[in-house]
């Protein structure tokens, strides 16, 4: 089945979705200066995580109202997990367009094998079906998650990521600081983070590495 090809945003303007400086400085040299992992050994343009870090057993919900337990639909396949909102003007579309066009590019029997799955950071404005709706923008296969604050703070946690900080306006065109990274969890662990900025010709690179690092059998 032929894939959808997204169209990247226009207007883009400045990234507003962000680590903590912090945090973000200690994570990534984590990432620089752990040392090699068994994924890093095929030339990814992505950043090794090093070591891996274990990847949360989530259940949350998906935009057709099922509970969506991360352990089980990811079994056998990459998940790419990305927790963003809808009415982000940069980051979000951005790389939600360049998986999308990689996987329209790669062959079949990769892209069947990644799954993209995008947790919203702003529930109150992401109701499931303008969620569903913007994914479809770029893949219809593209999971869209939703679940309470606390719940998704704590999984973010859990991959070391800050968790996502709204800001505070009575407006209701608030904008949402949020991790900017896609991380790539293989098996049981998150193995390869994807800063803003990756592009779709680095994706059409990385992807079939990764579906090659997929274990054989996994629990």
């Amino acid at each position: 089945m032929r894939r959808s090809r997204a169209v990247p945003g226009r207007g883009i303007r400045p990234a507003f979705g962000f680590l903590g400086p912090l945090i973000a400085a200690v994570f990534l040299f984590t990432l620089a200066c752990g040392g090699q992992s068994d994924v890093a050994a095929g030339g990814l343009r992505g950043v090794p995580v090093v070591p891996p870090v274990p990847a949360p057993d989530f259940t949350l919900t998906a935009t057709d109202g099922r509970p969506f337990h991360l352990k089980p639909e990811a079994n056998g396949r990459v998940a790419l997990l990305f927790f963003g909102y809808t009415h982000c003007p940069d980051v979000c579309p951005v790389h939600m367009a360049a998986i999308a066009a990689a996987l329209h590019a790669v062959p079949s029997d990769v892209a069947q094998r990644v799954r993209v799955i995008f947790v919203t950071v702003d529930p109150a404005r992401d109701q499931p079906a303008r969620l569903r709706a913007w994914l479809d923008n770029f893949d219809p296969s593209f999971v869209g998650l939703r679940g309470a604050t606390s719940d998704v703070d704590r999984i973010q946690t859990l991959l070391h990521l800050v968790p996502a900080t709204i800001e505070t306006t009575a407006d209701t065109n608030y904008r949402v600081g949020h991790g900017a990274a896609v991380i790539a969890v293989i098996g049981d662990s998150a193995r390869v983070l994807y800063p803003f900025g990756t592009r779709q010709v680095d994706w059409q690179h990385d992807l079939p590495r990764l579906v090659a690092a997929i274990p054989q059998t996994t629990s």
